[in-house]
């Protein structure tokens, strides 16, 4: 097999294309022979060591990828040779195998198409878990979804659409916005040349969103709550903008909202149950029509270097995909 090896996280750049050992499972792990792998953003984070996430040198990046399953270690029930697998095992992505624990893999549709299957679990059980779980969004309420155009965010605005809610978009350029507008958001803002405190004024009549979607952070994070509804929920999903935003304390005592944490990855692993039948659930709305991960472009996986330097360059719109074969 080869991968793109890790041996200093000092950026994508020092990632080797590199021959080793073809893997064998072990118990309870499925190997996979990867057809499709997204990029996201923490992957972006853990070669450079910024992630929450610190893998033991050297490592495999690609924190999520789909593929076809070749091998199933003892104890595994459920899967079989031949079956199609999304894995979010947080490393071993970009390669061309890789073998995962079975908890963090999900049994796709035969017919699913790759890409949108690398594309799907990670942006999906995020944004479900946040709104429908953490903020138990409730249809007629109004979603602020930050960052509308990235991975995660494009995925919060058909999650709050086919809860009912009504969703506003905010992104950092006109394309973005559009492009948003054309997932299913109601109205987009360009904090870059709008006034996000002002524009959610207008939006909403002076009430303000009561469910503010963040995984940007920076200094958005601020005017955001300042506009957010009474007892509005704050989801805190991430820090794109590098910069972690701070609040001052009296804001969620004026306005009796929450400031919420998301950490889809813990609860996965603290409650698996409730995990599994989201996914599930997720799953079931795949097969509906009622999602579809927005692909921004396929990539070789030879190209993995230019993928993170346009995902650094912040001109991703949906999910970026490199591809074996």
């Amino acid at each position: 097999m080869h991968a793109w090896l890790c041996k200093t996280p000092t950026g994508a750049q020092d990632l080797a294309w590199t021959e080793l050992p073809a893997p064998a499972p072990g118990p309870g792990e499925l190997l996979i022979e990867i057809e499709a792998a997204s990029l996201n953003f923490p992957d972006l984070l853990i070669v450079q060591n910024k992630y929450q996430f610190k893998p033991e040198l050297p490592f495999v990046p690609g924190c999520e990828y789909a593929g076809i399953v070749r091998a199933v270690g003892n104890g595994v029930s459920g899967y079989s040779p031949g079956d199609r697998a999304a894995c979010y095992a947080g490393t071993g992505g970009f390669a061309t195998h890789a073998v995962a624990p079975v908890e963090k893999c999900l049994r796709m549709p035969s017919d699913c198409d790759p890409a949108e299957a690398a594309a799907f679990v990670m942006a999906y059980a995020t944004s479900h878990h946040a709104l429908m779980d953490r903020a138990a969004l409730k249809a007629g309420e109004t979603v602020l979804v930050l960052g509308g155009a990235g991975g995660v965010g494009s995925s919060a605005i058909q999650i709050a659409r086919a809860a009912g809610a009504r969703v506003i978009a905010a992104a950092s350029t006109s394309a973005k916005c559009a492009y948003c507008v054309e997932l299913g958001a109601q109205a987009a803002i360009n904090y870059a040349t709008q006034d996000l405190r002002a524009e959610l004024k207008a939006l909403t009549d002076g009430r303000g969103p009561d469910v503010i979607y963040d995984p940007v952070g920076g200094p958005y994070a601020e005017p955001a709550f300042r506009s957010i509804a009474w007892r509005g929920r704050y989801l805190v999903v991430g820090f794109a903008a590098g910069a972690i935003g701070a609040l001052p304390m009296n804001l969620p005592l004026l306005k009796g909202a929450s400031v919420v944490g998301v950490f889809w990855g813990d609860y996965a692993r603290r409650e698996p149950a409730a995990n599994a039948r989201m996914l599930d659930e997720l799953v079931d709305m795949l097969r509906a029509g009622a999602l579809k991960p927005p692909i921004d472009r396929i990539m070789p996986m030879s190209e993995l270097k230019a993928a993170y330097a346009r995902m650094n360059d912040r001109k991703v719109m949906g999910k970026l995909i490199v591809r074996n074969g």
